[in-house]
């Protein structure tokens, strides 16, 4: 029954993350926000104490549930091991904990995280690691699967559906996505929860206080025949039926071993009630037989307590009206990049960034890419090739569960400035071939571009933007909508600290 439990909770968890980073829709995002929000590292990160306590209570008192039901990288690798076992079944054997890399990796981690060197915590945030994967792998099929509902119900006179632009927003952070899912699936369908219980930090920690758990599954030996079933099932090899013993710190509450045992010697049992405990086995801890449905109830109300406190490219060729292709545009080279209105700067942002990929996905102006620099590896800057960022879309700040970027309303994004334009004339069609072109100034929302008459090349009088630094968001409407190619005649230049009026 434990088991059974607890694949109706990871089925759940899983489809609501996994929905929640393909960016399904908006209106359904706002209901599965919880689900990113409960996670162990963007609640640190975001220094949610309310989240951080359920989920440390929900430890205490049922042991490492979080990483079997809520984690989504804990809750794939079950989905490997699931693999696993179809090709050859009882695979799983008693292994040692390897100290020395399971506390040497959550050392390192701990130090990148509290001196900010974002490479490092974001390859290894588990969370973050899943978002990748969904991101740049299951996403473009999933667009893929939009655009073809989309162009079948046109047939129909039905748009439920609207096509999306495919695009390659990183090759960097793709490259990680699948190696990521490579290594982790690799591992998982041999040895089961073997990253889990050597390399995850989060796990490290759970594990710290899951020793110490009121509820842990226990063995008979008075009831145990040594046929082993238990320990050849368990995916966090954490157990030695021999000498009765179960490493708590590894134990990840799956249920799978209760379920395999064949003689009633595993129960999942609470040890506050020290009548019902006898003495056996090796470190001489076992107990009466309790009935299953004590376990249950006490599992489904920690699991209600933590969840009520934690409440490849697409091609396309583009033509212009006389069927002529246009030059895609490219990235002009910025002194300093733009992150998004709430980040605050690009030194705060680096910080509490674990490149969960969640904005990216969510962001419906395409102006949201994974960075390729080491410092800020895969965390999200903006770049107007595709969109720019509308004055009244604040969703990445709706999404983003570490506060990495601050929640802000419409109103407050209209006055802060994330970077200014910047005209350059060697670019600008009105200056190099004489053409009549004022593009930036009509798209501008903030009124921030004034045209001015200035002597073109061939000496003939043209009009040219004027930016005024007061009035300017950062938007990049006027980058976006320059017809000037591949490289626009004006672009935006990042502030290193947003300014707010």
């Amino acid at each position: 029954m434990l088991r059974k439990l607890r694949i109706a909770l990871q089925v759940v968890v899983m489809t609501s993350v996994t929905l929640l980073l393909l960016g399904a829709s908006w209106s359904l995002s706002t209901w599965l926000g919880w689900a990113a929000k409960i996670q162990f590292l963007p609640a640190l990160m975001a220094l949610d104490f309310g989240v951080l306590t359920c989920l440390i209570v929900l430890t205490l008192l049922l042991g490492r549930a979080y990483c079997s039901v809520i984690c989504p990288l804990g809750i794939m690798q079950d989905m490997f091991g699931w693999l696993g076992k179809k090709q050859k079944k009882n695979r799983y054997s008693h292994s040692k904990e390897k100290r020395w890399l399971r506390y040497g990796v959550w050392v390192v981690f701990v130090i990148c995280l509290i001196i900010g060197f974002a490479p490092v915590t974001t390859l290894l945030a588990p969370y973050s690691a899943y978002g990748r994967i969904v991101n740049t792998l299951f996403k473009p099929l999933y667009d893929l699967l939009q655009n073809g509902l989309a162009a079948l119900e046109s047939g129909y006179e039905s748009y439920m559906f609207s096509n999306v632009e495919l695009w390659m927003r990183s090759v960097t952070t793709m490259t990680v996505a699948l190696l990521t899912l490579v290594i982790v699936g690799l591992l998982a369908w041999k040895n089961g929860r073997t990253y889990c219980n050597t390399i995850c930090p989060v796990g490290t920690t759970l594990g710290i206080f899951s020793r110490f758990s009121l509820l842990k599954v226990r063995l008979d030996k008075e009831k145990c025949k040594n046929c082993g079933m238990c320990e050849k099932n368990c995916k966090a090899s954490a157990i030695d039926f021999r000498t009765g013993e179960i490493d708590y710190s590894r134990c990840v509450v799956c249920g799978d071993c209760i379920d395999k045992c064949k003689f009633d010697s595993l129960h999942y049992v609470p040890t506050w009630n020290r009548e019902s405990l006898k003495r056996t086995g090796k470190r001489g801890e076992a107990e009466e037989q309790q009935p299953h449905s004590e376990g249950r109830r006490a599992f489904l109300t920690g699991l209600a307590v933590a969840a009520g406190g934690a409440a490849m490219a697409q091609a396309k060729v583009k033509v212009d009206g006389g069927l002529a292709v246009i030059e895609d545009k490219k990235e002009p080279g910025r002194e300093t990049k733009i992150v998004p209105a709430g980040a605050v700067s690009m030194k705060r942002m680096s910080k509490h960034c674990t490149a969960c990929q969640l904005c990216v996905s969510n962001c419906p102006n395409n102006v949201l890419r994974p960075d390729s620099d080491l410092l800020r590896l895969m965390q999200p800057y903006m770049s107007f090739e595709r969109g720019y960022c509308r004055p009244e879309c604040t969703r990445c700040s709706e999404v983003c569960p570490t506060g990495a970027i601050q929640r802000i309303t419409r109103e407050d994004k209209t006055a802060i400035h994330i970077g200014h334009a910047v005209w350059l004339e060697e670019n600008c069609i009105a200056m190099q071939e004489g053409v009549s072109c004022n593009s930036c100034e009509r798209h501008c929302p903030a009124g921030a571009i004034t045209m001015v008459e200035r002597e073109g090349k061939d000496g003939n009088t043209v009009r040219t933007p004027v930016v005024s630094q007061w009035l300017c968001i950062g938007c990049g409407a006027c980058e976006n909508m320059c017809p000037s190619r591949p490289y626009p005649g004006i672009y935006v230049e990042g502030n290193e600290v947003h300014k707010a009026e």
